[in-house]
């Protein structure tokens, strides 16, 4: 892909990108403490979701600690790759920037819903949600790339 190519020299204008590799794999992704972009040259939309994690690797993106934060950091990586593929003459459309949104919005969401009622929770800590109707505490998973799973706190009784 000429894309990875032209991506991997404008990396050296970046300091912090001297070591970025650009690996052919299943699926896009980013990973900082490697300092590497995965990405699938075959996939519909190659060219937009390459920019997309060439973005998060300008932006220097690398944990967060709230869930909202990466659907932030989500939106902010699309910005940059809006700006990259603009230099390069490649235009990504809206609806491809909402549609890969819309999956961190519903990951979002699942994680946020209550085991116990169903009703939206907010998270209190890392990996933990709290139910704003029930009040019962629920610990999630990662599960950005597995199955969500959702365990309910079991309270002390005093």
């Amino acid at each position: 892909m000429l894309l990875a190519k032209k991506l991997k020299n404008k990396a050296a204008h970046y300091p912090h990108l001297s070591r970025l590799v650009l690996h052919k794999d299943e699926t896009f992704g980013w990973n900082h403490t490697a300092c590497a972009i995965y990405y699938n040259p075959t996939a519909g939309g190659a060219e937009y979701y390459l920019l997309h994690e060439f973005g998060h690797a300008v932006l220097q993106h690398s944990d967060f600690s709230h869930d909202i934060d990466l659907l932030k950091m989500e939106r902010a990586a699309w910005e940059e790759a809006k700006k990259i593929g603009d230099s390069y003459g490649i235009t990504i459309p809206e609806d491809a920037i909402e549609d890969a949104l819309d999956t961190y919005r519903d990951w979002l969401h699942n994680r946020s819903a209550c085991p116990t009622c169903a009703a939206t929770g907010i998270q209190v800590a890392p990996f933990t949600y709290q139910c704003t109707a029930c009040h019962s505490q629920w610990r999630v998973n990662e599960a950005r790339t597995c199955s969500l799973r959702r365990y309910p706190i079991k309270k002390r009784s005093n």
